[in-house]
This record gives structure tokens, C-alpha cells and sequence, in this order.
């Protein structure tokens, strides 16, 4: 499923936050099962999710793909100093991040480190021609430092909901 438009966000109760607690774990859990689990009726737990992704509380429904089973054997967090941080620079340097398939998760940070990036890719030729491409390439990155990670201990997309 694409991703949605966010519309106003809803106001959450207990029995959307439990809904969602549901889903993050299996979005493909039968709506019946979900309605036992919260005491609704299946209809009531449709509509709800119906609502939830209408109003872009919930974005998007995916399956999670082990890397290793492409593979995808380069997993690389990346650190992205620009050259300045004016507006029109922040946000081109999004929109080049945001176009790249092979930048799995972008933040914009403080504390001296303009981006932090996780980039995946199926080995270090396809990591250093990412790397000309986005950073030596690019006359609005002043320097990027990559930390090649020796394993994935912990990924997940789950939020904790209160």
C-alpha cells in the first residue's frame, strides 16, 4: 500500500492504541482476531483502522525484508556535515537523500552532524559509487564519515505506544 497524505491527525483512545499495538506487531492480523483482543466488534476495528489510515496515523502497511536474503550486504550509518545550514541547503540535501532507494532512514540532527543517514547496499562498489554520488559529488556536503556495521543486532519499525 502506498503511503497516504497525512489528513489532521486523530485523537487516539485506548482501543485505537491497542488496535495499533496489534498491527505493529502483524498488520496482517485478521480484524476478528483483533477485535477479541480489544473487545470490539470486527466492524468497529475495521472502521477504526480505516480511520487511523485515513488520517495518517498509520502510513503505510509493509512487509519487512531480511537483507541477507537479496542480499544486501552493506549496512552503513553515515554521518553528513554540510557545508552550511541555511534553508535552501537543508532541504535539498532531504530531497537528494529522500531519492536515493538505497537511504533506508534520514534525520536531520543537532549537535554538529547535519544528517545522520542508514544507507544499504549490496557491497562496498555499489557503497563508494553511492558515496561519489551523493557526497564528493555534491558541492553542499563539506565531509560525510561511514560506520560499517559488522551486524544488525536490533531493527525494528515498532513505536512504543503509551
Amino acid at each position: 500500500m502506498a503511503a497516504r497524505p497525512a489528513s489532521p491527525q486523530r485523537s487516539l483512545d485506548s482501543f485505537d492504541r491497542a488496535i495499533l499495538r496489534i498491527v505493529q506487531r502483524d498488520a496482517r492480523t485478521p480484524q476478528r482476531a483483533i477485535a477479541e483482543a480489544v473487545n470490539l466488534s470486527a466492524a468497529a476495528v475495521q472502521r477504526r483502522i480505516a480511520a487511523m489510515e485515513a488520517s495518517g496515523v498509520i502510513r503505510r502497511n509493509v512487509a519487512l525484508v531480511d537483507p541477507k536474503s537479496i542480499p544486501l550486504t552493506i549496512t552503513s550509518i553515515v554521518k553528513v556535515y554540510l557545508q552550511n545550514e541555511r534553508a535552501e541547503t537543508v532541504q535539498n540535501a532531504k530531497a537528494r537523500f529522500l531519492a536515493e532507494p538505497e537511504v533506508q532512514q534520514c534525520y536531520y540532527v543537532t549537535g554538529g552532524t547535519s544528517f545522520i543517514l542508514i544507507v544499504v547496499t549490496t557491497d562496498m562498489a555499489a557503497y563508494e559509487a553511492l558515496t561519489k554520488r551523493l557526497f564528493e559529488e555534491n558541492d553542499s556536503i563539506n565531509r560525510f564519515r561511514s560506520l560499517i556495521a559488522l551486524d544488525r543486532v536490533k531493527t525494528d519499525a515498532s513505536l512504543i505506544i503509551p
